[in-house]
C-alpha cells in the first residue's frame, strides 16, 4: 500500500487503528510498580543515560494507584467526549515483564478486565526480559485479546548502545523479534535520533536493518535531555550536539522512505516534561515538528516506502 494520498504520506497508528477496530482508540497509560535490571543492578546501577528515574513513563499511572483507579482518571475523561471510544492497556514504566511470572500474569489479566472496550494490551519492555514463561505467557493471553511488546531497542549499533548503557546486543533483540512472531504478537520498536555521536548514516541503517524484521510498528522520536539524567549531567557540564529541528526533520523524511508501507508508525515525536526538559526546546512543539515532516515529505513527494524497490522485502 502506498500512503499517497492528500491526507496520508505515512501508515499512521490512527489510521491502523480506526481501520482494525472500526472506533477511536486510546492508550492508557498503567503503572505496574515494575523496575528495571539496568537500574536494580542485575546489569547496571545506572540505567539508559537518557532515562529518567521513572523509566519512561514520565506519563503513565501512579505506582501507588490501582491500576483500575488509574484507568478510570483517564477514561473518564476520554469518555465524556469519545463515548464510543475503545482502549489500549499499556504498561509504560520501566520494564513491564522484569518480575516473578505470577505478578505479570497476574496485572495483565487483570488490565484486560478493566473495561470491555478495551481491545489491547501492551507492554512496554526490554528484550533482555523476555524469556520461555513470558512468551508462553503472552502467547496464552494473545488468545484473549490483541498484544502488543514494544521494545527499546533506539540503535542497531552496538558502540553506540554500549555509549549509553543499553545492556544488552543488537543479536539479542532480533532473536526476541524473531521468538514474538513465532507466537503471532505484535512488535512495536523504539528508535532515537540523535543519540551522541550517530551520523545520519548510522540512524538510516537503523531503519534499513529493521524493515527486513517481522515487526508491525515503529516509535522515533529524537534525543531529548532530561534533568537527574546521567545524559543531563553531562549535557550541563559539557553540552553535546543535539539534533537542530531541521536536522531532525531530514532524518525522519528519509526513515519513513525506507520503512515498508505495512509497518504503523506510531510515533514521529516525543518530549519530556517541560519541568524536567534541558534541550532542545523544539522538542515540546509537536505539532511544528509534525507539520515539518509533512511539508518535507510533500516538498520531496515522498510517501512511506517510496525508496524501496516496489515497495517489497
Amino acid at each position: 500500500m502506498e500512503f499517497q494520498t492528500k491526507q496520508h504520506r505515512f501508515y499512521n497508528l490512527d489510521q491502523y487503528l480506526k481501520t482494525k477496530y472500526k472506533s477511536k482508540v486510546f492508550k492508557v497509560a498503567l503503572n505496574g510498580n515494575f523496575n528495571c535490571p539496568n537500574r536494580d543492578g542485575t546489569i547496571s546501577h545506572l540505567g539508559c543515560f537518557f532515562c529518567s528515574e521513572k523509566g519512561s513513563g514520565d506519563f503513565a499511572g501512579r505506582k501507588e494507584d490501582a491500576l483500575a483507579v488509574q484507568f478510570e482518571k483517564v477514561s473518564t475523561k476520554i469518555h465524556e467526549k469519545w463515548p464510543n471510544a475503545k482502549y489500549i492497556a499499556y504498561f509504560q514504566a520501566n520494564t513491564n515483564t522484569y518480575g516473578p511470572i505470577a505478578k505479570l500474569e497476574q496485572l495483565f489479566n487483570e488490565a484486560i478486565a478493566l473495561h470491555p472496550d478495551i481491545v489491547c494490551l501492551s507492554i512496554a519492555t526490554r528484550p533482555d526480559c523476555i524469556n520461555s514463561e513470558v512468551l508462553l505467557l503472552l502467547k496464552k493471553l494473545r488468545e484473549k485479546i490483541d498484544i502488543w511488546v514494544e521494545l527499546g531497542l533506539q540503535t542497531i549499533h552496538d558502540n553506540t548502545a554500549l555509549s549509553f548503557n543499553r545492556g544488552y546486543p543488537t543479536a539479542l533483540f532480533q532473536n526476541i523479534v524473531m521468538q514474538l512472531h513465532q507466537i503471532q504478537v505484535d512488535v512495536i520498536v523504539h528508535i532515537i535520533n540523535g543519540l551522541p555521536n550517530e551520523s545520519k548514516n548510522d540512524m538510516l541503517e537503523t531503519v534499513f536493518y529493521l524493515r527486513n524484521l517481522p515487526i508491525q510498528g515503529i516509535k522515533i522520536h529524537s534525543l531529548f535531555v532530561q534533568k537527574n539524567t546521567i545524559f543531563g549531567n553531562q549535557y550541563q557540564k559539557n553540552p553535546f550536539p543535539l539534533l537542530t529541528l531541521q536536522q531532525y526533520v531530514d532524518i525522519v523524511c528519509e526513515q519513513i522512505a525506507l520503512l515498508p508501507s505495512h509497518i504503523v508508525i506510531h510515533r514521529l515525536s516525543g518530549d519530556a516534561p517541560q519541568r524536567d526538559l534541558i534541550a532542545p526546546e523544539w522538542t515540546t512543539k509537536k505539532l511544528v515538528v509534525m507539520n515539518e515532516i509533512d511539508k518535507r515529505m510533500r516538498l520531496l513527494q515522498y510517501f512511506q516506502g517510496c525508496k524501496i524497490k516496489n515497495d517489497q522485502i
